[in-house]
């Protein structure tokens, strides 16, 4: 039995981590003196979580109804 979170809490989930590592990668870059190739390794790698996550249906995201989902 997989585990799903239904399409309205995966976007909510998904625009918090959005936030929320996209507060993280700026507040890092200014604490440190990192490199914009460590940035951009930094959000990919937060990018491809997110990704597996969509893949494995962990997470079905609804893109808050903008796009027409697919009816069978």
């Amino acid at each position: 039995m997989k585990f799903h979170i239904n399409p309205l809490a995966s976007d909510i989930i998904i625009s918090i981590y959005v936030i929320v590592t996209l507060y993280l990668r700026l507040k890092f870059e200014n604490n440190t003196n990192a490199s914009p190739i460590l940035s951009i390794v930094l959000g990919i790698c937060f990018v491809v979580i997110i990704w597996v996550l969509i893949k494995l249906k962990i997470l079905n995201p609804n893109w808050f109804g903008l796009f027409n989902s697919k009816k069978a």
